[in-house]
């Protein structure tokens, strides 16, 4: 069965750095496209970035572009998210997610920017 592990999250102060990860398994990874969803207190799933199979192609919401970069590494079956600048607004749960709506995701990691 499909499983998506995020790990990485944290409490940091706003303009800090976190990188998260995920391990997925149970499914042919190189060959779907890959996303990070958010949920923030109260609201509903954002979108955050996608990336396509091979790596080469990506794509972030407005507000993130510029301080976020996804990546992949097929070899290992992991996603990743590098968060820098990070700002109060960036709080929420994040969640690897193998459609961009987060319908297939995982557990979630707290990422918690506060000063």
């Amino acid at each position: 069965q499909v499983q998506l592990v995020e790990s990485g999250g944290g409490l940091v102060q706003p303009g800090e750095s976190l990188r998260l990860s995920c391990a997925a398994s149970g499914f042919a990874f190189n060959t779907y496209w890959m996303y990070w969803v958010r949920q923030a207190p109260g609201k509903g799933i954002e979108w955050v970035s996608s990336i396509n199979t091979g790596g080469s192609n990506t794509y972030y919401t407005d507000s993130v572009k510029g301080r976020f970069t996804i990546s992949r590494d097929n070899a290992k079956n992991a996603l990743y998210l590098q968060m820098d600048n990070l700002k109060p607004e960036d709080t929420a749960l994040y969640y690897c997610a193998r459609s961009s709506t987060g319908s297939i995701r995982g557990q979630g990691t707290q990422v918690t920017v506060s000063s």
